[in-house]
């Protein structure tokens, strides 16, 4: 197991982190991203304020899996990883953390990277949101849709990497 890792990203309905509506999940192995996958989940409540930020409506999910529904799908994507890395990772990792709490299941243990955090560390910007971090990088965004947001912290991760 060397230089594979996962990258995520969620978004919530709500401001509770139990509320995820959406997953996006890309594998990276030696510097490659080698698979994507992005998942619609129906929220434990039809209570939505965040559709002005990522455009998803209860209409969108009602119909659906639910986070537990959709487990059986993503935990395979948690093996055999060094890490887990996220743009702004304690908000990514704390919805992981809701869902499988709220549906009694064993969340992932690896350890998460943050891209945010690491270009702070790393880069002198003028801020470090997603959208200016792949502007820098020359890197392909359409923010808060799961996937590219995924695919665009995977990207970000590998040229750290690199």
């Amino acid at each position: 197991m060397h230089n594979r890792f996962l990258a995520l990203d969620f978004e919530t309905a709500n401001n509770y982190r139990d509320s995820a509506c959406a997953l996006g999940l890309a594998v990276v192995e030696n510097l490659v991203i080698t698979e994507q996958v992005t998942f619609l989940i129906k929220p434990v409540t039809s209570y939505f304020i965040h559709t002005d930020i990522h455009g998803i409506t209860w209409d969108d999910v009602k119909n659906e899996p639910t986070f537990d529904e959709i487990w059986p799908d993503i935990k395979k994507y948690f093996k055999k990883i060094d890490f887990i890395a996220a743009h702004n990772a304690p908000f990514d990792r704390s919805v992981m953390e809701a869902c499988c709490e709220y549906y009694d299941l064993k969340a992932p243990k690896q350890e998460y990277r943050c891209t945010c955090q690491l270009s702070r560390n790393m880069l002198d910007l003028e801020n470090n949101r997603l959208e200016t971090v792949c502007e820098y990088y020359g890197i392909e965004l359409d923010h808060h849709n799961a996937l590219s947001d995924t695919l665009a912290c995977a990207r970000i991760m590998i040229n750290f990497m690199s």
